[in-house]
């Protein structure tokens, strides 16, 4: 094989090796921007269910004390009458 024939496989592997590159970093950077928006979504993901447990803590609290008070009511009744 010619001398120039070999360079110009050279040239034409490179020129493949580097569009190959090219593109594997193109991919690379997509999968990284991706990357990037799943962990802002997980993360308001979670701020939206940390803020729904703090505003749903006083249900149970407001459900036993009516239980309580209508207990109380009801013994006031019966006492009283």
């Amino acid at each position: 094989m010619p001398e120039g024939e070999i360079a110009l496989a050279l040239a034409e592997l490179r020129n493949a090796l580097e569009v190959g590159l090219a593109r594997i970093d193109g991919q690379l950077a997509l999968l990284v921007q991706r990357s990037d928006q799943t962990d802002k979504a997980v993360e308001d993901l979670e701020q939206r269910v940390t803020s729904l447990e703090k505003g749903r803590w006083p249900l149970p609290t407001i459900a036993v004390l009516t239980s309580v008070s209508a207990v109380a009511l009801t013994f006031l009744g019966v006492v009283r009458g």
